[in-house]
């Protein structure tokens, strides 16, 4: 298996599934995905043809909000500070209407919180007269470093044209201008780069145009919810937010796609906060349009500027769309969606789970990208047994749900063969814990998922989750998308005190870094920390990470651990 980070530094090899053997989950007396199909009228082109159609009819209308700075700031490197700078605050930032600008100067807007959205302006010259373009440069901070440090030289693997900066020529002036671009943002940094020696501009009605699908107000948390918790629920809700747009976005500032793994937990916030449904089914029929001649789904889509498939291919992503179904169905009542997208859903598990063999345990295939987390030294093998494992689970109950009593039981059937094989290959009775691989490796992400898949008792979940938690040699979350399942195989394992003490510590740590919206990656010892190889192509708005909102809306406040 190689990483997400392994793909897109080149180092995997992405191979075909269609070699995989037999479905491990098939038999002479179920019917396969073609009889499933069947009982569709259309061809497979035209099936997707009109999901994509059903889809663009459920693209939201975005609700757009007018948002003034509130101040010029400088910043200056403070060792002491996790993001490596403080802001200080130089003027309000209505100062700005009364200075004039030459080539060579600049100046830094805080706008106060973050948004995703557009900016506008109105530009006009003073001096003798304007015989020149104006030219500016713009840089968007979502962090202080991203408008503090230089971002060239880039040294980052991904695309250099998703930095947050952008070089405006305006012709004319006086002018009001809206940048056509989208960005995301809490600061503005203007360089004047040209004008020239007969004037200097002017910049007047600086405004953000906030744009988001959340417009629902959320419900407050549960009462017994600590001032620090309700701090972290309101960034995870601004996180959550600035993500809705026409699809659920990973990151609005990069990628801007959609992700099966990041809608799933998205999807999740969004039950319990602003229940935007039609943006979820919109999703789910996006990613069931484009699948692979096989049937495999993509693990992202593209939106614009009109759908399509994207190459990318993740096997747990591609197992957990069938979670990500059961879920929508459960929270919206929408079976009639659930019935026609069962056999994408169905054909997920008949794909990643063709080399489930007969003792129930999953040999994953060579150089099929597994992320589970960015962590490099993870050894997935167990953790993604369990997610398979934990997706027939869900498979199970959805069938049943929709009526499917056959794909129920024999769903059922793999998952206790699966169960069983997970316990005599994976757990350490002198260690009172699971691991996985060749050299028995220690990760929470390997406890998290068996114990979300319901592997150990909840009894013995907990004791393996806190042995692992206190071994010196355990693998630790590398992102919040991680820490989202071992805080939920806590709260399984009725560990209600130290989910809550570790959502504290990590979503809290964020916040008491100067967070005000959660991030795709988080190290409390390193703030440089990449998967890319530079900082500032990071996500400091990542979908993955906004799931406090959900966690807290499913915990008893007034009740203590069993």
């Amino acid at each position: 298996m190689i990483s997400r980070r392994d793909f897109i530094h080149g180092t995997g090899n992405l191979v075909m599934l269609t070699a995989l053997p037999a479905f491990a989950e098939s038999s002479a007396s179920s019917p396969g995905f073609g009889a499933e199909t069947a009982a569709h009228p259309e061809n497979e082109g035209t099936l997707h043809s009109r999901w994509v159609a059903l889809a663009e009819s459920l693209k939201p209308v975005l609700k757009e909000e007018i948002q003034l700075p509130i101040s010029i700031v400088h910043p200056q490197a403070d060792s002491s500070k996790y993001l490596r700078w403080r802001m200080d605050v130089v003027s309000p930032a209505a100062a700005i209407e009364d200075r004039t600008f030459r080539p060579g100067d600049q100046f830094i807007l805080d706008f106060g919180h973050h948004r995703t959205g557009y900016l506008s302006f109105s530009i006009s010259g003073v001096g003798r007269n304007v015989d020149a373009p104006a030219r500016l440069r713009f840089t968007f901070g979502e962090v202080p470093g991203d408008v503090a440090e230089p971002l060239h030289p880039y040294k980052g693997s991904l695309g250099e044209g998703w930095l947050p900066e952008d070089t405006v020529t305006i012709d004319y002036l006086p002018q009001d201008v809206r940048l056509p671009r989208r960005y995301s943002f809490r600061y503005v940094k203007v360089e004047i780069v040209g004008t020239s020696p007969s004037y200097a501009a002017r910049f007047k009605n600086i405004r953000a145009h906030a744009v988001s699908s959340a417009v629902n107000q959320p419900p407050a948390l549960p009462a017994g919810a600590s001032d620090a918790l309700q701090r972290i629920d309101a960034v995870s809700l601004a996180t959550l937010r600035d993500c809705m747009q026409t699809t659920f976005e990973d990151g609005p500032r990069r990628d801007q796609r959609l992700w099966i793994g990041d809608l799933r937990l998205q999807a999740l916030a969004n039950y319990k906060s602003f229940r935007n449904l039609a943006l979820v089914k919109r999703c789910l029929y996006l990613f069931a349009a484009f699948p692979r001649e096989d049937g495999l789904l993509r693990a992202c889509v593209f939106e614009k500027p009109k759908p399509a498939a994207s190459g990318d291919f993740i096997l747990d992503y591609a197992a957990l769309y069938v979670a990500a179904l059961f879920d929508y169905v459960k929270n919206s009542g929408d079976r009639d969606c659930g019935r026609e997208l069962w056999p994408t859903a169905k054909r997920q598990l008949e794909i990643v789970g063709a080399t489930v063999d007969p003792s129930g345990l999953l040999i994953a295939p060579k150089g099929i990208w597994v992320f589970i987390d960015w962590e490099l030294k993870l050894d997935r093998t167990a953790s993604m047994h369990g997610v398979l494992l934990y997706c027939y689970k869900q498979a199970a109950e959805l069938a049943a749900l929709l009526g499917f009593t056959e794909d129920s039981e024999r769903y059922q059937n793999v998952a206790r063969r699966m169960t069983v094989a997970a316990q005599e290959h994976f757990f350490d009775a002198s260690e009172q814990l699971y691991t996985s691989g060749a050299g028995r490796q220690i990760s929470l992400a390997t406890q998290a998922w068996l114990i979300l898949a319901g592997v150990p008792t909840q009894a013995a979940g907990a004791v393996a989750m806190r042995k692992a938690l206190a071994h010196p040699e355990v693998v630790m979350p590398a992102t919040p998308y991680l820490y989202h399942h071992v805080v939920s195989a806590m709260l399984a394992c009725n560990m209600k005190s130290e989910a809550l003490a570790l959502i504290e510590r990590y979503w809290g740590g964020m916040v008491q870094a100067g967070a005000d919206t959660f991030w795709e990656v988080y190290n409390p010892s390193d703030s440089l920390a990449s998967p890319y190889g530079d900082v500032h192509i990071n996500s400091f708005c990542h979908a993955w990470s906004c799931t406090p909102a959900y966690l807290l809306r499913t915990i008893d406040f007034g009740v203590a651990n069993g």
